[in-house]
């Protein structure tokens, strides 16, 4: 028996469905009440700011960063983006054209968005990028290997991305809209996190359903269940279908209530986004619609 099942079988994550359901709707009986423009504030500094789109080029990629460095000028009050999220080979682009120090350069790596490929190419595609510039690296977990209950192997893999990943953070997509049984979204959270992931993200808007609060919400109760095990904290990304501030709101009340203030900050929590800045944007400024990405 390998060394991973008996802490999946241990776990007391909650995964009927009636139960999370309940808790939920406690959730968001409090989520409206913490509408506020600072918490939007709050909010809006968690995105990572997203384009992957089939056609982003060298010059779409720059139009999309000089938006970020704009942001600076024309809303000094405000904290910007937490980071810009983008396919791994432009991170040196970035790297060059991003102007802003506290914007992090995430990419999305190691066979996005499926995470079939050689393990040797998703650590090469990882190492590159980091080298280019990156500061994060979003990787999608092999679900085949979860589906096949091969974890060793599942979390050995996770663990040599991880070290090729060197200083930078590793976000390790569960793709929680293809996994859709709370169980299973609990064990992929888990087995992340004891893969080294310094976050756990819940999909990647590519092919399935995004993030959805009955995922943040198992993942965030794995997640404290695992810093109470360990000690060590580890981050929540929703991702995947978040457009409306309504949405941001209840991922941000769901972090609050299960995991408490001290994750409220970029460090532990992100929204991965497009559309979603604009929406949150237009609320702390107060006007009904703002297209400024």
């Amino acid at each position: 028996m390998d060394r991973y099942r008996p802490v999946l079988q241990e776990s007391n994550v909650p995964t009927d469905k009636g139960q999370i359901e309940a808790d939920l709707e406690k959730i968001k009986e409090k989520a409206t009440s913490l509408a506020s423009p600072e918490v939007y504030a709050q909010i809006f500094n968690c995105i990572d700011l997203t384009t992957l789109n089939t056609t982003d080029s060298q010059s779409s990629v720059a139009g999309f960063i000089q938006r970020v460095n704009d942001f600076d000028n024309e809303y000094p009050q405000y904290p910007n983006v937490a980071a810009v999220c983008v396919y791994s080979n432009f991170s040196g682009l970035v790297r060059s054209a991003l102007e802003v120090s506290d914007v992090k350069i995430a990419v999305v790596a190691g066979g996005f968005p499926s995470g079939q490929t050689f393990t040797e190419v998703k650590v090469a595609d990882v190492a590159l990028a980091v080298a280019e510039g990156a500061n994060e690296v979003d990787v999608v977990m092999n679900l085949g290997m979860l589906r096949d209950e091969h974890y060793e192997e599942l979390c050995d893999e996770l663990i040599e991305v991880k070290h090729a990943a060197k200083d930078a953070a590793m976000k390790v997509i569960i793709e929680s809209g293809a996994l859709r049984e709370p169980r299973q979204i609990r064990d992929a959270s888990i087995l992340a996190m004891y893969s080294d992931a310094d976050f756990i993200k819940t999909s990647t808007g590519k092919g399935y359903d995004g993030a959805s609060p009955e995922a943040a919400y198992v993942m965030c109760r794995a997640i404290k269940e695992y810093h109470e095990k360990t000690g060590r904290k580890v981050g929540f990304k929703a991702a995947g279908g978040v457009r409306s501030y309504e949405d941001a709101l209840l991922y941000y009340a769901i972090v609050k209530e299960v995991l408490g203030d001290e994750w409220l900050s970029n460090e532990y929590f992100r929204i991965g986004a497009s559309s979603l800045a604009n929406a949150i944007l237009a609320k702390m400024i107060d006007e009904a619609e703002v297209k400024y990405f």
